[in-house]
């Protein structure tokens, strides 16, 4: 079997894992233990992103004519791959996260929502809090002053009961 057949079902694979994708991050792995690696992989399976790690050569075949076209001139080295269809700044957030308690690996690059990002960029991009934070939050801040609205009115509408229950009291 010539090695092209054995490599096209991983090529295919790594574009099956883009198809949809709304970022991939590349991520230097050197240096992380193999515990380490497998809390990342945990954390990133229940954050739904997919890590794993492919050969540069597979990747850049993969990629060839997609939007993560970017990422090929940081294809060298010992890479892993975070992909997420759901979340676009999870894979970022997630290994940025990872990495400032393990000590180990590095954000090399990484494409989010078509747009490519060097390993800056993709830092400050793991700093943005994730879809739902960021509804919660505008949510919080919209109910905020509605509540307190709300109570005020009944203060003011309690204070009235009182008045008059003290005038009727008066009145007998």
């Amino acid at each position: 079997m010539a090695k092209v057949e054995l490599k096209q079902p991983i090529v295919d694979e790594i574009k099956a894992q883009l198809d949809g994708a709304k970022s991939m991050v590349v991520v230097d792995y050197r240096g992380i233990s193999v515990a380490d690696v497998t809390e990342l992989r945990k954390q990133c399976r229940e954050a739904g992103v997919v890590y794993k790690v492919y050969k540069n050569t597979m990747v850049k075949r993969a990629v060839e004519g997609t939007e993560f076209e970017g990422v090929v001139k940081d294809l060298e080295g010992t890479n892993a791959f975070a992909i997420s269809k759901e979340d676009a700044t999870a894979p970022a957030r997630i290994v940025a996260n990872f990495i400032k308690k393990a000590k180990c690996c590095e954000l090399k690059s990484g494409v989010v929502e078509g747009t490519y990002y060097d390993a800056a960029g993709i830092a400050t991009i793991a700093t943005i809090p994730s879809r739902d934070e960021l509804i919660a939050k505008f949510m919080g801040s919209i109910q905020s002053p509605i509540t307190n609205f709300a109570r005020v009115i009944k203060q003011i509408a309690e204070q009235k009961d009182g008045g008059a229950a003290e005038s009727e009291a008066a009145a007998e």
